[in-house]
């Protein structure tokens, strides 16, 4: 089976395309080899809105919850032992790609319990638990990036483990993030860990920055505000990526990384672009992936926009690279506009966490029912 041209040449111009979706239904059925095969998808990410979603579609589970109500597990467990088996299984489908690709590949993310994300102590303990339950070196576990996430993210680094960090919205908080992991290899270098096996993305999202400006424009309404629509995200990512290279990639900051990747075999935190389905009909349904390319990215796609891509995406060359001071014009535009940055990212945290808590908590309720239905 080839691959398809369009995301071949994604691919190539060094974006990681990444399914942002996982079931079991979609690796029983060879769905998930399928893609890797023709979609160039080289990595899945997860969130309990998308196990939450899994698990109340069909009857793939239904079997394994009447062996856990027959042993008595309660909801919780239940539910670690379901996802940690989808995600085992799924490091497994991924396992080729990850050999070849020298460990930057074939990833696949669980995270934490969302109403830890507060926690920085159980947070830990529960990544720590996650890692030794899946067992494969190509998994990530998933950590906010809220201020109590950040200690929890060295912690984490620097017990070896690799971590993709999420729900990042604000360059400020992608900065401290960046610092987190770095503290946290030199934590693993002087516990003796292999520096060179510990990799760690940092999931930076997009379309809900737009969601969010977009209505705060449409409020002020002026013709100034209303020509910044659909601008933000972009503009947002494209100063990440300069942070980015500021840290990583030969920017004046570069030289704690440089130290870590010549004396311990480091690597870099590649940015993630995380919520790049579009939600507002009015903009192309590419234009996160074609307006974000550049090297050493990943973009975690849902399959709408992965297929959408593969039917008519576009490259125009690299599009974030020395895009930092035109993205930063798009900044200082919208706070003349009106727009309160800091608090548009208070706000974009504290509604991702709830989102996530949410989808948790309805994962719980409908667990619950099952085991009681089959006790």
């Amino acid at each position: 089976m080839a691959q398809n041209e369009n995301l071949a040449a994604l691919s190539a111009a060094g974006v990681s395309v990444w399914l942002d979706d996982l079931s079991r239904d979609r690796i029983r059925s060879g769905n998930l080899a399928d893609l890797i095969a023709t979609r160039s998808v080289v990595g899945v990410t997860t969130n309990p809105t998308i196990f939450q979603g899994a698990l109340s579609k069909g009857d793939a589970y239904d079997e394994q919850v009447k062996e856990l109500a027959a042993r008595g597990a309660d909801v919780d467990s239940a539910i670690r032992t379901i996802t940690t088996d989808d995600v085992r299984a799924a490091c497994d489908v991924f396992a080729p790609t990850f050999e070849a690709s020298g460990g930057v590949d074939g990833r696949v993310s669980i995270e934490v319990d969302p109403r830890l994300a507060f926690d920085t102590d159980q947070t830990v303990a529960q990544a720590i638990e996650l890692w030794k339950i899946v067992d494969r070196p190509n998994l990530l576990i998933k950590i906010p990036a809220t201020e109590p996430g950040l200690p929890a993210i060295t912690k984490v680094i620097g017990e070896g483990i690799s971590v993709n960090v999420t729900l990042i919205f604000s360059v400020q908080r992608y900065i401290s993030v960046m610092g987190a992991y770095l503290d946290g290899l030199r934590n693993a270098k002087i516990a003796g860990h292999d520096l060179a096996k510990i990799h760690s993305v940092a999931s930076f999202f997009v379309s809900r920055v737009d969601s969010e400006i977009d209505k705060r424009l449409e409020t002020i309404g002026t013709p100034e505000a209303l020509a910044l629509r659909g601008k933000a995200g972009i503009a947002n990512a494209r100063l990440a990526y300069a942070a980015y290279q500021d840290v990583f990639d030969g920017g004046k900051h570069t030289s704690t990384f440089a130290h870590l990747a010549a004396s311990g075999g480091a690597n870099v935190q590649r940015p993630l672009w995380a919520s790049t389905g579009v939600k507002n009909p009015d903009y192309p349904d590419t234009m996160y992936i074609t307006e974000l390319v550049g090297p050493s990215t990943v973009n975690t796609l849902p399959e709408k926009t992965l297929q959408a891509f593969a039917d008519h995406g576009a490259l125009d060359g690299d599009a974030v690279s020395g895009k930092g001071a035109q993205a930063q014009e798009i900044f200082d535009q919208l706070t003349a506009a009106g727009i309160d940055l800091a608090d548009v990212f208070d706000v974009l945290e504290r509604e991702g966490v709830d989102k996530f808590e949410k989808s948790w908590e309805e994962l719980l309720t409908a667990t619950t029912a099952e085991l009681d239905g089959n006790r």
